[in-house]
């Protein structure tokens, strides 16, 4: 009795050992390849349960990955057109499109597939940048890049039994001995163009010194003209009002002016004079300081007539200073702006003076000869 419980319990052990060992289940993730003997003789792609002879000894089920697979490739040293190197992060996904070549032709193993894939993405990243110049990988060659190194990585890993979905690229830095070259010439490119906004800067100082020194000269010139004409209107109404005095009472006019004499020859100037006493000097010193007798038969005053207009100029006043009449300087800015020096006034118009007929003025009587 005991040796039948023990027959049966073998049994039975062998039964659900034949059972399992006859099914395999595929996963949705997963593909999986029945092998007899070493020879491939189903593929499975779709999920489910499936069931093969019993035992590994016959047929072996090998597990594919059906998801989407990714390989990093990181600290790439590659060199660009002009000698230029780069570090380059990039990685690639792809999937085992035909797990029946992936087995024929890697084994079915992952990790002899992803050396085939960094050599190949290592070598199609190095032709990609050889091709372009130094700055390319930083512009918005970028995109065309990845695509162009996805095409090159395929025909070679679909006989692998692996299609490639798509290389990208994370990180392109300059590497380390370009970096110090790079930052020398941005540093000088930097200082070549604040040199030259200085330059600029100096020129137009010089140029706006310059129209203000010219404007400085032209006011000056034009301040000086007016002044001059004021003094010579001036001294004409001086010279007018003193001959129509001396055309209303001549004798009168010759007191005053001998008296004005008296007064700035004999100031207490600590002077000594030696004069003859016939001197024209003396002809009104001993009248005990009486005023002659007024003129009873004044002359009519004379009437004034226009005076003659003083030549003037329409422009600044520049004559006498050394400066020819030239065309205004101007200066365009940055902006657009045109900057012009501003003209001195324009001269007062000549003020009309009366004039008369009567002769000019006497000259004052001569001081004497100080000793």
């Amino acid at each position: 009795m005991t040796n039948r419980l023990y027959i049966i319990g073998a049994a039975i052990l062998v039964a659900i050992y034949i059972f399992f060992s006859s099914l395999y289940v595929v996963d949705e993730r997963e593909q999986a390849i029945v092998t007899r003997f070493g020879q491939i003789t189903d593929v499975r792609t779709e999920p489910g349960i499936y069931f093969k002879i019993p035992t590994d000894f016959v047929d072996t089920v090998q597990i594919i990955e059906d998801r989407l697979l990714r390989y990093d490739i990181a600290n790439m040293r590659v060199q660009v057109s002009g000698n230029a190197f780069y570090q380059v992060d990039a990685f690639l996904t792809y999937r085992i499109a035909d797990a029946r070549l992936f087995r024929e032709r890697a084994t079915g193993q992952l990790s002899v597939a992803e050396a085939r894939i960094g050599a190949s993405l290592d070598a199609a990243l190095r032709q990609v940048y050889g091709l372009r110049e130094f700055n390319a990988a930083l512009s918005d060659q970028r995109d065309q890049m990845m695509k162009e190194t996805r095409d090159l990585i395929r025909p070679d890993l679909a006989n692998l039994g692996i299609d490639v979905v798509d290389v990208r690229i994370l990180r392109t830095d300059l590497d380390s001995d370009v970096s110090a070259t790079t930052f020398e010439r941005m540093r000088a490119e930097r200082l070549a163009e604040a040199a030259l906004l200085r330059a600029r800067g100096q020129e137009q100082a010089q140029s706006l010194r310059a129209i203000a020194d010219r404007q400085s000269v032209e006011i000056v010139a034009a301040a000086t003209r007016d002044a001059e004409l004021i003094r010579g209107q001036g001294d004409a109404e001086r010279n007018r009002i003193f001959a129509q005095a001396y055309g209303q009472d001549s004798e009168f006019f010759e007191f005053y002016r001998s008296m004005e004499s008296y007064r700035a020859a004999l100031a207490n100037t600590g002077t000594t004079m030696v004069l003859s006493p016939d001197s024209e000097f003396f002809r009104y010193f001993g009248s005990n300081g009486s005023i002659p007798a007024a003129n009873p038969n004044l002359a009519p005053p004379a009437q004034p007539i226009e005076a003659p207009e003083l030549p003037t100029s329409e422009g600044p006043a520049l004559d006498g200073l050394g400066i020819e009449e030239t065309t205004v300087p101007s200066l365009t800015l940055e902006d657009g702006s045109e900057l012009t020096p501003t003209i001195g006034a324009e001269p007062p118009a000549p003020v009309e003076v009366p004039a008369t007929d009567a002769p000019a003025p006497a000259a004052e009587t001569p001081a004497p000869a100080a000793q």
